[in-house]
């Protein structure tokens, strides 16, 4: 999940699992690959977390956002910061264990070699990656795994990486942990995992296969002429068997956490400590300071702070306005496509949080069309989720050559056609 978390470099363990897909994806040496775990030299994400938590923090202390409000923010957002620090952790050393390399191999083997396999299984490996540890996690991680895999395949890396990408967003409304918006709107309606998924399993699966119709006829479809039949990789071999299976361990321990109903920063929490002991014991050289997300923790709580400001002065009463309070199927309608909207404009999670401050407590349909507009339909600018920023810095690394047109054009189309058929699932489903 680590969108604004600055990255640990790997030690001894993470330097045979991760460098050869630095070296695979990017075409550089290892020494080519981003410093991170140098707190001295500040990524231009860095400043931007830093300046919206000393804006957040003037905001308060000039009483543009009373003290009051301030503090009831933050109590409120202190378990989602538990669990965005330590599934940060779990998921940074879930990779460095070698288990999404395994799986990305797996993935290529089960397709034996053929090309419209190859596409069900990446659709179904991003989709549940998303779900099951939220879409963060699947741009962070699966970006540069997927772009080494198509290259290890020899097929074009475009359409893996716009899998990757469309996925991570459309594929996050199925169970509360997919998304950070999901977190807040569960809270805000007070639904537990398993009743949430009832409630979205069928939105969920009208998302997904509409993303899937568009990856194939605009991405997947025109690569696959000498691209199928391919030759299918050798299995991952683990560096350390005893991580790795240290890591699936802990990694389905917080799964069945989640879907057990424990609270999410003590599943989250109990995996990453069964991790990071994993870790004491065979590859101390891989635990970092660094492996914490301070950039995401500050972006967060400044974000909440400067969307509640903004709210208090004019912000809410537009959002209201474009929302309306129409309990039944127009306001979920309104609600969605003004999700997206804002999403695509500013960012999903204020877009999320200044709809949410307008809708009626008891107006939960519309809620859950909101979160459908800022979940599926922040694709078609690079900012407009944290999830496709960070995927397309990672592909302009990598060597891939996203064109920004094409990408705008068919992520608009798609956030346009999903948001809206999603919605009206929502509203006709089961």
């Amino acid at each position: 999940m680590d969108t604004l978390g600055s990255r640990a470099e790997p030690g001894r363990v993470a330097a045979d699992v991760r460098g050869s897909c630095l070296v695979e994806t990017a075409g550089e040496p290892p020494s080519a690959a981003p410093d991170r775990s140098r707190w001295g030299r500040l990524h231009v994400l860095d400043w931007i977390a830093i300046a919206l938590a000393v804006v957040g923090l003037a905001c308060v202390l000039t009483g543009l956002l009373p003290r009051a409000d301030a503090e009831a923010t933050v109590r409120r957002i202190v378990p989602i910061l538990i669990f965005l620090g330590t599934v940060v952790v779990l998921a940074e050393l879930t990779a460095v264990a070698g288990v999404f390399d395994a799986l990305a191999a797996r993935v290529a083997i089960t397709a034996r070699g053929s090309f419209p396999a190859l596409f069900w299984l990446c659709v179904g490996f991003a989709s549940l990656t998303t779900v099951a540890l939220n879409l963060d996690t699947t741009a962070v991680l699966l970006t540069p795994v997927m772009i080494a895999l198509a290259r290890r395949l020899g097929v074009p890396p475009t359409p893996l990486a716009m899998t990757t990408v469309w996925l991570a967003n459309t594929a996050s409304l199925l169970l509360p942990v997919s998304n950070l918006t999901n977190i807040l709107a569960s809270d805000r309606i007070g639904l537990d995992p398993l009743p949430w998924a009832a409630r979205m399993w069928w939105p969920q699966l009208v998302a997904i296969v509409i993303t899937m119709v568009l990856l194939w006829w605009w991405y997947w479809r025109p690569a696959r002429a000498g691209a199928d039949p391919f030759v299918p990789p050798p299995p991952h071999v683990p560096a350390d068997r005893w991580l790795y299976r240290t890591a699936l361990v802990a990694c389905l321990l917080f799964v069945g956490g989640i879907l057990a109903g424990v609270e999410i920063g003590l599943a989250s929490g109990v995996a990453a400590a069964i991790l990071v002991a994993g870790f004491a014991v065979r590859a101390r050289d891989s635990l970092s300071v660094a492996l914490v997300p301070w950039r995401l923790l500050v972006f967060v709580t400044g974000l909440f702070l400067v969307v509640q400001t903004i709210g208090r002065h004019g912000l809410d009463t537009v959002m209201g306005a474009l929302i309306g309070g129409d309990p039944g199927a127009q306001g979920a309608l309104r609600a969605g496509a003004v999700g997206a909207l804002f999403a695509n404009v500013v960012n999903n999670l204020p877009a999320y949080v200044a709809g949410e401050a307008v809708i009626a407590t008891d107006h939960h349909t519309q809620l859950l069309a909101l979160l459908v507009g800022t979940n599926v339909g922040p694709l078609a600018t690079p900012w407009a989720s944290l999830a496709t920023l960070i995927w397309y810095e990672r592909c302009r690394a990598a060597g891939v050559a996203v064109p920004l047109g094409r990408f705008v054009a068919t992520s608009a189309a798609l956030a346009a056609l999903a948001t809206t058929a999603t919605v009206a699932a929502l509203l006709v489903g089961p």
